[in-house]
């Protein structure tokens, strides 16, 4: 089989199988309605080829992708996201940003200052996030560092009365699918 692409130069390209008895490596991706390709993995099988050019294209887009033109994060104001912290790094991707795609199943899009009750609240909880961990890059965070937290956990501890202040401008939008701006707006402040 070959994977050939169909799509124009403006865009990114959406496989095709072709019969071909050609080795080489398999796309493990999909094409996920119009205009957004997934991409997973390439990996080595009889069965398939890739172009080196098309391959090349869909190796620089590793997350669900829009194949017209990217689209601009936005937070929970409606405006462009900003960045939450770099200085420790966070965000899902470690970029600095409370981004999110389907594969954040955590939706870390919250960007919090983070306070010592927060902090033990969170360890107490189970997910100890003042304590170094090395191995993994993490540096342990402490009292007045921002930090891009799971919507789900903020929402948590926002019902026991321990919840941290909130950057809404760098506050991914998709963080009101599980809190109202209303209820993020008594816990805001200046970015």
């Amino acid at each position: 089989m070959r994977l050939a692409s169909t799509a124009s130069s403006a865009r990114l390209p959406a496989a095709v199988v072709q019969p071909d008895a050609t080795p080489g490596p398999r796309l493990a991706g999909a094409v996920r309605g119009p205009g957004v390709v997934e991409h997973r993995s390439i990996m080595r099988t009889d069965t398939a080829t890739v172009d080196a050019a098309t391959a090349d294209r869909l190796c620089s887009h590793t997350m669900v992708t829009p194949t017209t033109k990217p689209t601009t994060a936005r937070n929970v104001l409606g405006t462009e996201l900003k960045s939450c912290s770099t200085k420790p790094m966070t965000g899902f991707f470690r970029d600095g940003c409370c981004n999110t795609t389907n594969e954040d199943l955590g939706a870390h899009t919250v960007c919090v200052d983070l306070t010592a009750e927060f902090l033990q609240f969170s360890k107490d909880a189970g997910n100890d996030l003042s304590t170094p961990r090395p191995e993994f890059g993490f540096p342990g965070l402490k009292p007045g560092d921002h930090w891009c937290l799971c919507a789900s956990r903020w929402v948590e501890a926002h019902e026991a009365g321990k919840a941290p202040r909130v950057v809404l401008e760098s506050t991914h939008e998709r963080t009101l699918e599980f809190v109202p701006l209303a209820v993020l707006t008594r816990y805001a402040i200046p970015g």
